[in-house]
């Protein structure tokens, strides 16, 4: 006796569903990224080499070759400093 197309509908649905939400979420990890692939495992250097690249570029995952800073890049300090405790 076979199964009735019907009964196979909502697993169809969900899969269906399953497949758009990890593409929607893939592509807007990808544009997160400025069109890159995603990082993993990120240590404390390579966040703060990405922190340079968005102060230098804007974008977090942006790297540039030009060896002089723009303007305004030395006021974009990335120490961050706290209020002295009087």
């Amino acid at each position: 006796m076979g199964v009735p197309f019907e009964a196979l509908l909502p697993y169809g649905i969900m899969l269906g569903m399953f497949g758009f939400t990890g593409a929607a979420l893939s592509k807007i990890r990808h544009m997160q990224n400025g069109g890159k692939r995603a990082r993993h495992s990120v240590d404390q250097w390579d966040r703060q080499m990405m922190d340079r690249d968005r102060r230098l570029t804007g974008f977090l995952r942006g790297q540039t070759d030009n060896p002089i800073a723009p303007a305004g890049f030395e006021l974009s300090n990335a120490w961050r400093v706290e209020k002295k405790i009087v």
